[in-house]
C-alpha cells in the first residue's frame, strides 16, 4: 500500500524532475517519492504551484490541507478515476428513496455502535467494569431497527457515544481526565487527541470515496451540506473507534504521549508539533497493519479497508447487493 507524508515545516514544495522536493523556511530540503505517495497531508504553511498540482495529479497523489486547531480545511484530489455520472445518479436515487436511504444510514448507525461496543468488550475483559455502558450500546442497536426517521438514527448514534464516552472516564488516567465530548476548539488533551484523530480518519475516507468515483457530498446517514463531504462522516463513524480512540487509549496509557505534548491557547488546548508527530507516526503504522479478511481470503490493510468500504457501497449502489456496513470481526 502506499505512504501517506505529512509535512509540518512551513516553507514550500515543488516539483523538482521527476520527485517532489520540500524545502522548509529555514532552508532544509527534502525530497518525496511521488512513486509511493497515496496522499500528502499539508499541517504547515505550505506553498505551492500549479505545476506541482498537475505531476501530483498526474500520479494519482491527492492532498490534503490542515489550518487552525489541525482542523481539515479541504482536499486537492487527482482527476483520475473521481467521474462517473452513473454513480452520482444511483446516489442520488438511494438519498431520494426514504426507504433505502433509512436502510444504508441504519446500516452505518449499527456499525458504528458495534465497532465503539468491541473497544468497551476489550476494556471490560481486562480490569474495567464497563458492563453499564455495554448495556447502554445494546439497548441502542436495538433501538436502530424501529426508527425510521433520519434524525431519531441521529439521536440514537449520539446517545451511544455518550454512553461510549464513559469507557474514556475509566480506562485513561487522571492526568488525562475527560468529561465528555468537546470541540471547536477542544478544551483538554483527551478531545485534542480525539479532534485529531477523526480529522485523519475523516481525510483518509475522502482519499478513499473519491477513489472510487462516488461523490463524497451525497450521504444517507448525515444530511448533505454546504462545506463538507458528508459521505466522509457517515464512512469515518465507522472507523473511529478502530482507527481513534485504540490508539488514544493506547498512547495515553502506555505514557508515549503525555501533557508535554500539548499547548494552551485561551480556551483551547491542542497537540504541539512533537506530539503530532507521535500520533501520526502510530496512526500510520495503524493504517498500515493488515488482517485477514473473511471474504477475499487475504490480508487486507486497515487503510484499504476504507477503501472497500466505499466499495462496498457502490457496489450496493449500481447492483443492488445488500449493503453491510463495517463491523470489526477480529
Amino acid at each position: 500500500m502506499d505512504k501517506n507524508y505529512h509535512i509540518f515545516s512551513d516553507g514550500r514544495i515543488e516539483r523538482s524532475e521527476d520527485t517532489i522536493r520540500l524545502e522548509t523556511a529555514d532552508g532544509e530540503k527534502k525530497h518525496i517519492p511521488v512513486e509511493h505517495a497515496e496522499a500528502i497531508y499539508l499541517h504547515g504553511q505550505i506553498d505551492y504551484n500549479t505545476r506541482l498540482m498537475s505531476f501530483l495529479n498526474d500520479h494519482g497523489v491527492a492532498v490534503h490541507v490542515f489550518g487552525w486547531n489541525d482542523r481539515y480545511a479541504g482536499s486537492l484530489m487527482p482527476e483520475r478515476g473521481q467521474t462517473s455520472g452513473r454513480t452520482v445518479v444511483e446516489q442520488v436515487r438511494a438519498y431520494d428513496d426514504p426507504e433505502q436511504r433509512q436502510s444504508l444510514a441504519a446500516s452505518f448507525v449499527r456499525g458504528s455502535i458495534h465497532n465503539m461496543r468491541t473497544n468497551v468488550t476489550y476494556y471490560d475483559s481486562r480490569e474495567y467494569k464497563l458492563g453499564g455502558v455495554i448495556e447502554d450500546l445494546d439497548d441502542a442497536t436495538a433501538r436502530i431497527g424501529d426508527t425510521a426517521d433520519i434524525s431519531e438514527l441521529m439521536g440514537v448514534e449520539a446517545t451511544a457515544r455518550r454512553a461510549y464516552y464513559r469507557t474514556f472516564e475509566a480506562v485513561l488516567p487522571n492526568s488525562f481526565a475527560f468529561d465528555g465530548r468537546e470541540y471547536n476548539p477542544p478544551p483538554n488533551p483527551v478531545n485534542a487527541l480525539i479532534s485529531f484523530g477523526n480529522s485523519m480518519v475523516y481525510a483518509n475516507c475522502v482519499s478513499a470515496i473519491r477513489a472510487t468515483a462516488l461523490d463524497p457530498t451525497i450521504s444517507y446517514l448525515h444530511e448533505p451540506g454546504e462545506r463538507r463531504y458528508s459521505l466522509s462522516l457517515d464512512i469515518a463513524d465507522l472507523f473511529k473507534p478502530v482507527l481513534t480512540d485504540r490508539l488514544l487509549f493506547r498512547l495515553v496509557n502506555r505514557k508515549q504521549i503525555s501533557r508535554d505534548d500539548f499547548r494552551d491557547e485561551v480556551g483551547s488546548c491542542l497537540l504541539n508539533e512533537e506530539g503530532r508527530t507521535t500520533f501520526l507516526k502510530e496512526f500510520e503504522q495503524t493504517l498500515e497493519r493488515t488482517v485477514e479478511h473473511p471474504t477475499l481470503n487475504r490480508k487486507v490493510s486497515y487503510q484499504y479497508l476504507l477503501r472497500l468500504e466505499a466499495y462496498k457501497l457502490k457496489k450496493h449502489l449500481l447492483t443492488g447487493e445488500s449493503y453491510d456496513s463495517f463491523k470489526r470481526w477480529w
